[in-house]
């Protein structure tokens, strides 16, 4: 029985850890035994059949050997493959080939511009107040120019007193229109440009809230690359394409429907050449709406995932130095990008042939204008005022539509950023973050019950790692869960925690279903938890363990940090408790960010502590000061330990074994003396 020889084992570690000072013998120690066991039985047995066996073993293996190599030669020699002795270098990204583009949402869009109404209409207005007046300007320069043509020939010095005289009038209200015209592109633009940092913003607040209120489940099958891209550059795209297309789109379509009418009332019939040209543009731009814009969500996506390399990189950059894979990693991003470059590239490629069949037809539009209008002024049909209005208001359309053309590829590009970024706000988590009930302080008594759990995780549904899963941990008892690598130790201390939901079974606390207890108050009050490889963030040691309760008092924070015998270490340093600890606390030991993060957990008072192996990467002498911390925080909870070492397990009241997701055995240890029994 494995839990009787560990009991056997612990007897003898009470002696032999004061002379030794680590506990890591149990390991060795059966190890040793299994070893030499096995060697023994195998010598024994192979002694007496070796005679017998051997002749008989060689020629039935010659000819396997033969068999073998005819049929692969055979093999090889038909096929077409080829052997490949070098690794070929590929991407950690995994493609997801069932994943849909998202679309669109156009009612959160609405609810986004919502609070920003006024601001919304003041830069319309003025957008709608520039458009008319680069309306007018045509025609008050078309003013101007009859008035010089009519006083070609005039060389007497009372026409040139005239001259002056006529041109007073279309100067002063051209010189008005430009004054005005500058003052309104002054407020659309400063307008807009609140409208859309406004609706920025709260379009990061939002996405970010969705993300971090998403299930574990959620962050295992994203890369943390690709939702800080979609924070970042999907935002940024949306946010410039919404200022642009509104302001220049509007002040366009503005102003090429009002020069319309004003070239009809100018000259009906060169208004209805021009209108033959200007569907043209409009149709081709529809035919290429729906590939730009598949393009568009294609390299996006791809600068995602080149991001994700880079992200996880550089987040794991001590590893790659340790295994000298910086050359790699290059090559891996390189890669990534390559894919990006050519998919932005076709792209281009296909908002450039837009663009350029637009400027095409709309140079075609000035040509034929002159010509016709031409021939109108020789025939007297016009006059060359109205001619020159005319080609003015065409160069306005021309600049309208080419500018259209261009706010094409970012209306592409910012609905794209959009879809993908309002496609995680509308993700809902199947564990929110609140609502249930909670159990009074002083009715929480800790005692947890696992009954027949099943537990698959989702990014492997096929692989059951919990089955039929039964466990009991009493209220104030230490229960230590032993077991080989992967057989669900950890599991256990995660369904607890509810980072996941159960397939089947329960967890009761108390006798309440986690499921109907409150996330929020379950994980920051009932449970503090501990695992092998704490992260701190990159902020002052009291900051640090202020996160475990915002609300603590200093007196607070160091009381938790002597329980966890922190605050020696920390006042040894320069800055004590407002020393950083950099990113993910870099730049202090394994053994005092475990310090730290039990301190951590302890400012919460939690009646139940969660230790998935807690001290296993640590050396003997800071195993030994977090493990004394333990062991003193321990008393009086309930307290679930994940154990690799004979030392964390030392003081538990039950040990139970758990193999292939399942409790394998459960013994109880009772404690008569200062050994166990």
């Amino acid at each position: 029985m494995l839990i009787c020889r560990i009991i056997n084992l612990l007897n003898q570690s009470s002696h032999i850890s004061a002379r030794l000072g680590s506990q890591r013998y149990l390991i060795e120690t059966l190890k040793c035994k299994a070893v030499q066991s096995v060697k023994q039985t195998f010598r024994t047995q192979s002694t007496k059949t070796a005679a017998k066996e051997t002749s008989t073993i060689s020629l039935r293996l010659l000819g396997l050997s033969c068999g073998a190599g005819l049929i692969v030669g055979k093999q090889l020699f038909n096929s077409e493959s080829q052997v490949y002795c070098e690794a070929k270098l590929t991407s950690r990204i995994i493609e997801d080939e069932q994943s849909k583009q998202p679309k669109f949402d156009w009612n959160r869009f609405w609810e986004l511009l919502r609070p920003h109404w006024w601001y919304l209409i003041i830069a319309v207005s003025s957008a709608f107040v520039v458009a008319i007046l680069n309306i007018e300007i045509p025609r008050l320069l078309g003013d101007m120019i009859n008035v010089v043509s009519n006083h070609l020939n005039n060389d007497s010095e009372s026409a040139a007193g005239n001259y002056w005289q006529e041109l007073k009038v279309p100067a002063m209200r051209l010189g008005i229109m430009y004054v005005a015209q500058a003052a309104f592109t002054f407020v659309y633009i400063h307008t807009l440009s609140c409208v859309g940092e406004r609706m920025a913003c709260q379009l990061r607040q939002d996405l970010f809230s969705a993300i971090v209120r998403q299930d574990i489940a959620f962050f295992d099958s994203h890369r943390t690359g690709e939702l800080v891209n979609r924070l970042t550059t999907d935002v940024q795209d949306f946010k410039s394409s919404f200022k642009l297309c509104v302001s220049q789109g509007l002040r366009s379509i503005t102003q090429t429907i009002g020069c319309m009418v004003s070239m009809y009332l100018i000259s009906p019939p060169l208004t209805l050449y021009m209108a033959t040209i200007v569907p043209v543009v409009i149709g081709v731009g529809s035919l290429l709406g729906k590939f730009l814009r598949n393009q568009s969500r294609a390299a996006q996506a791809q600068v995602a995932k080149s991001t994700a390399v880079c992200d996880e990189a550089l987040s794991n950059i001590r590893t790659v130095r340790a295994f000298a894979m910086e050359e790699k990693e290059m090559e891996l991003y390189a890669q990534e990008l390559e894919k990006a470059r050519i998919m932005q590239e076709n792209l281009g490629m296909g908002i450039g042939l837009f663009q350029s069949g637009a400027n095409l037809f709309l140079n075609g539009i000035v040509l034929g204008t002159v010509g016709i209008g031409g021939s109108l002024l020789s025939s007297g049909q016009i006059k060359p005022g109205d001619l020159m209005a005319f080609l003015v208001a065409t160069q306005t359309i021309q600049r309208s539509l080419a500018q259209l053309s261009l706010l094409f590829g970012h209306y592409v590009r910012g609905t794209s950023a959009g879809s993908r970024v309002f496609e995680y706000i509308h993700l809902e988590p199947s564990i929110p973050l609140q609502g249930g009930k909670t159990i009074p302080f002083h009715s929480l008594f800790g005692q947890v019950e696992f009954k027949n759990v099943f537990f698959s995780y989702p990014t492997r549904q096929d692989q059951k790692v919990l089955k039929d899963f039964t466990l009991t941990l009493p209220a104030g008892k230490v229960v230590a869960l032993v077991g080989s690598s992967g057989g669900g130790k950890s599991t256990v201390a995660a369904l607890l925690e509810r980072f996941y939901d159960t397939d089947s079974g329960e967890i009761t606390i108390d006798g309440h279903n986690v499921k109907n207890l409150d996330p929020t108050w379950l994980r920051g009050r009932a449970i503090g938890f501990i695992n092998q490889e704490p992260i701190l963030f990159a902020s002052s040691i009291i900051e640090n363990i202020r996160y475990g309760k915002p609300s603590a008092s200093d007196f607070e924070v160091m009381e938790a940090a002597k329980l966890a015998n922190a605050d020696d270490f920390i006042r040894s340093f320069p800055n004590g408790y407002a020393t950083r600890v950099g990113e993910r606390g870099v730049t202090i030991s394994g053994g005092q960010k475990q310090r730290i993060a039990i301190a951590r957990a302890l400012l919460k008072n939690p009646s139940i502590l969660i230790l998935d192996e807690a001290t296993s990467a640590l050396d003997a002498e800071s195993e030994k000061l977090v493990q004394d911390a333990l062991d003193k925080v321990a008393a009086g909870r309930t307290v679930l330990i994940v154990a690799h070492r004979l030392s964390t397990i030392q003081n538990a009241d039950i040990i139970a074994v758990v193999s292939k997701g399942t409790i394998a055995e459960v013994k109880f240890i009772h404690r008569e003396s200062p050994f166990i029994q």
